[in-house]
């Protein structure tokens, strides 16, 4: 199998961004490609058809190269839940626990296998490999343990891509200290430079160009401009970099910026809604009386209930809600609204017990086993009858007990409850708000309480708004991208 290999001078220089636009582009050229990174740590996880976790970015790349995620496509996941450890997916599944310092010694061999396994499978299916790395490929302390960068690289003998982000600073000295820091084996596979986030007139830049292609003897494949994208980050500290550019929306939504959010990527619908302002508060910061106010998934639920009760936020929000503001829990904020929560064995993190918001009727308790899958159910509310598609990724079992003041907002009973006012939401459903009809009617419900026109409620679902970003993310790049060099060197 033909490979290209995305490696970054610095985490955050565009190897997302550059590997789901080279999906996009050669597999509108006819190529039957898959994506791959070979581990990833993030708390935004995708749930293949299998039931199998992945990171989230890999799911797009797989929707960039027009085909459906496999588990194959990032065969190590991490997710951090704090105190230096985190939970170690392999396959889809997870495969245990491990602090920072104990990883190599009981994971290394064993992610290497899987990663081998992994591109063996998907040699069988696809022509070419796109894969992406992580951080950088010249951190020196760590190359011993790398499953990302270069051993991949080396193990295809990928055609490799060296990407910058020129707007921090430096970027020529990070280009020649990345290089000079690869073994010559590793540096005889960068095929290509490529310039990401450049402000400013290409002219001026030229010489610089000039000068780098001669001192390295690579040549700089193209310079992609600055440009906003919606395509979803793989950890929280992108959220602290959000600004927003929309003229007087309508609505505004509170999301609680949890310290182990999870799944954010869920409120990429809402976030592309022209009416709506999107904001994520920390949880130190005034809440003041949005439209809604959403609780997200987290990896240490318990933790972060404790953080959300510790820093105020907690009051905050049942003041908000005494009041008849429009609260909604997805996941582990689900879990949150309820009356307790239990982790007895430290599944999340700290063992304990810890009582909830007490909005909603239900209590949940942490077990071994990991419920991760897709689900289709249709919803009773806020309008009977919508199609609705999702998954759910959670350690907690949920017992809701019944009560004539709230209602199920599926017909799949335990997915989901609200309250008899429409005014305390929570559901276990990732991407619920991908469904357009059931998002705009959710939305119509808050424009109703201000005496707003309603939306309209007949578009399609959100996956055909992201084919027009994968579709607009491919052509901005392939403008300013000459890919010759590379699709040559396979």
């Amino acid at each position: 199998m033909k490979a290209i290999m995305v490696v970054g001078t610095t985490s955050h220089a565009g190897k997302s961004m550059l590997t789901t636009a080279l999906c996009r582009i050669l597999s509108q050229r006819g190529w039957r490609l898959t994506p791959f990174k070979g581990q990833n740590m993030a708390l935004n996880a995708y749930v293949t058809a299998t039931g199998g976790e992945i990171g989230y970015a890999q799911a797009v790349q797989a929707w960039a190269a027009g085909i459906s995620p496999w588990v194959e496509m990032n065969p190590i996941l991490l997710k951090p839940q704090g105190d230096m450890t985190s939970q170690v997916i392999i396959r889809g599944e997870v495969a245990g626990t491990t602090q920072a310092a104990d990883y190599y010694e009981q994971y290394f061999q064993r992610g290497w296998q899987a990663i081998a396994q992994s591109l063996h499978q998907l040699s069988l299916e696809f022509d070419l490999v796109i894969c992406e790395g992580a951080g950088s490929p010249a951190e020196v302390n760590l190359k011993h343990r790398d499953l990302t960068n270069m051993r991949v690289a080396q193990h295809l003998r990928a055609a490799t891509i060296l990407i910058v982000d020129i707007d921090r600073g430096g970027a020529f000295a990070h280009v020649v200290g990345t290089l000079a820091l690869l073994t010559p084996e590793e540096r005889s596979l960068i095929k290509g430079i490529v310039i990401n986030k450049f402000r400013g007139q290409l002219a001026l830049l030229q010489s610089g160009i000039d000068w780098l292609e001669d001192y390295t003897g690579i040549p700089v494949l193209g310079v992609i401009p600055w440009t906003e994208t919606l395509l979803p980050a793989e950890d929280s500290l992108s959220l602290l970099e959000r600004r927003s550019n929309k003229v007087n929306p309508d609505s505004r939504i509170v999301v609680i910026r949890l310290p182990r959010i999870a799944n954010f990527t869920d409120f990429e619908p809402l976030d592309a809604e022209p009416t709506v302002q999107l904001q994520y508060r920390a949880l130190d910061s005034n809440l003041g009386y949005p439209d809604a106010v959403i609780l997200p998934g987290s990896k240490t639920t318990l933790n972060d209930l404790r953080a959300l009760k510790a820093s105020g936020m907690a009051q905050k929000i049942l003041d908000y809600a005494a009041g008849g503001g429009t609260v909604l829990g997805i996941c582990g904020g689900f879990q949150m609204l309820g009356q307790a929560i239990a982790d007895p064995q430290g599944l999340e993190g700290n063992a304990g017990e810890e009582l909830g918001l007490g909005l909603l009727p239900l209590t949940t308790h942490m077990t071994p086993h990991k419920v991760a899958r897709q689900r289709h159910c249709i919803a009773q509310h806020p309008q009977a009858g919508l199609t609705i598609k999702g998954y759910e990724i959670h350690q907690g079992r949920t017992k809701i007990q019944a009560s004539e003041a709230y209602m199920s907002l599926f017909d799949e009973t335990g997915l989901g409850i609200v309250d008899t006012s429409k005014s305390i939401w929570g559901c276990y459903l990732h991407g619920i708000f991908e469904n357009g009809p059931w998002r705009r009617t959710w939305l119509n419900h808050l424009r109703q309480r201000r005496g707003l026109n309603s939306l309209p409620t007949g578009i399609p679902h959100y996956a055909d708004q992201r084919e027009a970003q994968l579709n607009d993310l491919g052509q901005v790049v392939e403008q300013h991208l000459n890919l010759a060099p590379i699709l040559t060197a396979l």
